[in-house]
């Protein structure tokens, strides 16, 4: 019985996993994400039911937009077959199943769910313009925001460690405000640390460690393979320093960490 939950969760991901590809392109260009039905970037023509099938439109279509024949980049199939496994590997961490399912183990895995989508959106679109979005910010705040109202009323957890966090939140918050009223845009650091400070507040100070140091040794190896393909292209046109994607390493770490100290938390 427990493999239709798998299944159910699955496809559950692969639909997300297409709003995300949606979200990530519309969201940096101030485009409606709910009402506004989806389109092909290229020839703008809307598209049917059957080209919007998660996984399987890609497959069918060959890549290819069913009317302008233009190719469909690979990230969206990637994309959507990434949540998938993400929502199943963050279901089986938790061990869900009809045996311990209970309000609590339910609850956190729809808040669990709730932040890595906003992590998702988060991830794909600093990895492409090098920014993170405001509102997913405020995404993020209101998600944890309701899940520690829940833990302190329900759980009865330890108010003063969020209170701390939350204080630390909004100083971050205010002096990227301040910066944004000096030069008319976000502060990519401190965009950077608010992230971090929401990251700590949901999986704690030691997933939270864990994922800068994983992020670290991403950027580092990611550094050195840049730098071994420059030196193997014998004429390299110089070019301004490109942003690295602090946010998206923050993103995709702290993902995998939260699963794998579930993991271990849950089977230990």
């Amino acid at each position: 019985m427990d493999i239709l939950i798998y299944i159910y969760i699955f496809i559950t991901g692969i639909v997300f996993g297409s709003f995300f590809t949606l979200a990530v392109y519309r969201i940096p260009r101030g485009e409606d994400i709910t009402h506004t039905r989806s389109y092909c970037p290229h020839c703008n023509h809307k598209l049917s039911f059957w080209d919007m099938i998660p996984l399987f439109s890609y497959i069918f279509l060959r890549g290819r937009c069913r009317y302008c024949k233009e190719k469909i980049r690979p990230r969206y199939f990637i994309l959507e077959l990434c949540s998938g496994l993400v929502f199943v590997l963050f279901a089986l961490s938790i061990k869900l199943g009809l045996q311990n399912l209970n309000a609590s183990i339910i609850t956190y895995f729809i808040f669990g769910l709730l932040y890595i989508a906003g992590l998702f959106i988060v991830s794909g679109i600093d990895n492409e313009k090098k920014q993170i979005q405001n509102e997913l910010v405020l995404y993020l705040i209101i998600v944890e925001s309701l899940y520690i109202i829940y833990l302190c009323i329900v759980e009865i957890a330890n108010i003063y460690r969020y209170v701390i966090y939350l204080v630390l939140l909004v100083v971050l918050t205010t002096i990227n405000i301040l910066y944004y009223k000096k030069k008319l845009k976000n502060n990519y650091t401190i965009d950077c640390l608010i992230l971090l400070t929401l990251m700590v507040i949901f999986t704690y100070e030691y997933c939270s460690v864990l994922t800068v140091i994983f992020t670290l040794l991403a950027i580092a190896i990611t550094l050195l393979f840049d730098k071994i393909k420059e030196k193997r292209i014998k004429y390299v046109k110089k070019t301004t320093k490109e942003t690295i994607p602090i946010g998206f390493y923050l993103c995709v770490t702290n993902i995998i960490v939260l699963i794998a100290t579930n993991f271990l938390i849950f089977y230990r």
